[in-house]
């Protein structure tokens, strides 16, 4: 048998992870479990920021659509992908990010001094 996340089925996509409605993970009860579960999971960015993973968020079990609401109401922004040399093989098969056209972004990047 197949395990899958918590709140969704076998064959959700990404953009259906994204779409989570609130509730559908284990819960974050408020605006400072959220924060302290961000802060805990960030990491230093080269911007001065702070940069989160969202396969850790997805990892740790936690409301995914209330945290991904929490980065984005801070200020947090998809991290770029500097792109990649057009052309080759599967050159049509990229977009201009470095990242395949149906892909999510993989990190979210927080200003400098929204958790400290």
């Amino acid at each position: 048998m197949t395990e899958h996340l918590p709140g969704s089925s076998p064959s959700a996509s990404p953009e259906e992870l994204d779409a989570a409605p609130e509730g559908s993970g284990p819960e974050v009860a408020d605006e400072d479990s959220i924060r302290a579960l961000v802060i805990r999971l960030a990491r230093p960015h080269s911007s001065g920021g702070d940069v989160i993973e969202r396969a850790a968020v997805l990892a740790e079990g936690a409301d995914y659509a209330a945290v991904m609401a929490w980065i984005r109401a801070h200020g947090g922004v998809p991290e770029t992908v500097p792109a990649a040399p057009s052309g080759g093989l599967h050159g049509a098969r990229v977009n201009r990010s470095g990242q395949s056209a149906s892909s999510p972004p993989r990190r979210f990047v927080l200003p400098a001094g929204t958790l400290h």
